[in-house]
């Protein structure tokens, strides 16, 4: 039986081949609940969820929120890149599966 290490990130659980990834995957989760704790200190009356979820689409698409900070806003509209860095990201992360 081979050995192959894994990185499991501490939030959610989410697996990953490297460490690297794993790191990345932690900071934007880390980025997503800092915002989310902005948005709920601002904004009276927004479910929880609702929070997270905008706190974790902000935080995923960071560098495009960069990128229209700094004078190109008509890259939040491009919703093809964004699937498509998402669908890589999933492919990367490794299902936990409990052992029976």
């Amino acid at each position: 039986m081979a050995v192959v290490a894994v990185w499991k990130c501490d939030r959610d659980g989410a697996m990953f081949d490297n460490k690297k990834d794993a790191e990345e995957h932690d900071k934007m989760l880390e980025l997503a609940a800092n915002i989310t704790s902005l948005i709920e200190r601002h904004i009276d009356g927004i479910s929880e969820q609702a929070g997270e979820e905008i706190g974790l689409l902000l935080a995923k698409r960071r560098e495009d929120l960069a990128k229209a900070c700094k004078g190109k806003p008509e890259v939040l509209l491009t919703e093809e890149e964004e699937m498509k860095e998402q669908q890589a990201e999933d492919d990367r992360v490794t299902p936990l599966v409990a052992n029976q």
